[in-house]
């Protein structure tokens, strides 16, 4: 095995940002621009993880690329072009901005941590790397890094995807920094406040659904194939134990609320009740209002924007509904930030957070040259 050629050491050097201990907010990605071509890369790379698609390697080849990448780039495209930014894709802009408040509440916490972001699955060119923010993590004089995903509920096929990327880059480094990875934080009390809160701020614009009249809440979380949930993936107990949890802070009964997941791809059989014949099945019913929320998702991007906001509203509509509430993602909001900060913290319990001691570093720098150190 060859390892990569490590940064040069200096003895009692201080570390960038005089910090020695880093966070890496991990989300999926998002393609370089929102054209075909941007496109056909993205689903290339994202489809061919065996995380998100169990499926035999010769068999899944076939169908990604002489079907799904051929076939769904451009439509894919489409999608995405209706929901761009100046700045780039939503997904990004909110995680990125993530990175940089949660920097900015732990410095007020009295922690020293410089944090970046990273996508899973992305180029490079727009959005950084897992492996690019670790290696400038090792070359800035990190040597504690902290991993936290960006989804509140483990699954296999997202949280473990986001380890496997870690554990392959520490496979060809000589000396791997002390790494600790956040696995779920679906039934954390601050992130639930902060769902609540969104909700209620959100029926405090549009007024509040009248149950007596059959409005519903609806939870929509993104879906995994069924096959997972009998392999043993914990994903689909903690989405309805987050919905169970909001519905509580919330004050409302089972009546009230529907938990339902989006997002399937293929023939296989998903986590059901799928989120659009839900919605549809609800209108038909007699259902006027529905208010949908994404707690699944921190920050807003094609799967809540244009999924959801566009097209489970248009079905929802259509079918007889009236009035479609779409409640955003959590993004930047204070509570939620107040709680991203506050799970941060205990996951780096017992790490030093503080600027380094220049004093100390120069006293190890003059002990070493004694010893013989060339610098």
């Amino acid at each position: 095995m060859t390892f990569q050629t490590e940064p040069a050491f200096t003895h009692g050097k201080p570390p960038a940002n005089n910090a020695t201990t880093a966070v890496l907010l991990c989300n999926l990605g998002t393609p370089d621009s929102p054209t075909t071509g941007a496109l056909r890369k993205y689903l290339r790379e994202f489809l061919s993880d065996p995380r998100v698609v169990e499926i035999p390697r010769a068999i899944w080849w076939f169908i990604l690329n002489g079907i799904i990448v051929p076939f769904r780039s451009s439509k894919s495209a489409q999608k995405y072009a209706s929901i761009w930014a100046i700045g780039g894709s939503p997904l990004k802009i909110w995680t990125e901005i993530q990175a940089k408040l949660l920097q900015g509440w732990l410095g007020e916490a009295g922690h020293r941590v410089t944090v970046r972001y990273a996508m899973c699955y992305t180029t490079g060119k727009v959005c950084p790397s897992i492996a690019t923010q670790l290696d400038k993590f090792k070359a800035e004089g990190i040597s504690r890094v902290l991993i936290l995903p960006a989804y509140p509920q483990y699954s296999s096929t997202t949280t473990a995807a986001v380890f496997d990327q870690v554990y392959a880059w520490a496979a060809k480094v000589r000396s791997i920094p002390e790494l600790r990875f956040v696995n779920r934080y679906h039934d954390d009390a601050g992130y639930i406040t902060a769902l609540e809160k969104s909700v209620r701020k959100q029926w405090q614009i549009n007024g509040k659904p009248n149950f007596d009249n059959k409005d519903m809440l609806v939870m929509s979380f993104h879906g995994i194939p069924e096959r997972s949930l009998h392999l043993g993936d914990a994903y689909h107990c903690e989405c309805y134990k987050t919905a169970r949890l909001l519905a509580e802070a919330l004050g409302l009964n089972p009546t009230q609320y529907k938990v339902t997941f989006q997002s399937r791809l293929g023939r296989a059989k998903w986590l059901q009740p799928y989120t659009e014949p839900t919605v549809i099945e609800l209108a038909k019913s007699g259902v006027k209002r529905i208010d949908v929320i994404c707690p699944g998702f921190n920050c807003d991007g094609l799967e809540t924007l244009e999924e959801i906001n566009m097209e489970v509203r248009h079905a929802f509509s259509s079918s007889g509904g009236e009035v479609f509430n779409y409640i955003p993602c959590l993004n930047d909001d204070s509570a939620w930030l107040s709680a991203l900060s506050s799970i941060t913290q205990k996951h780096l319990s017992g790490w030093p957070t503080q600027a380094v001691d220049m004093a100390a570093l120069k006293t190890m720098r003059d002990e070493a040259l004694k010893l013989g150190a060339k610098d």
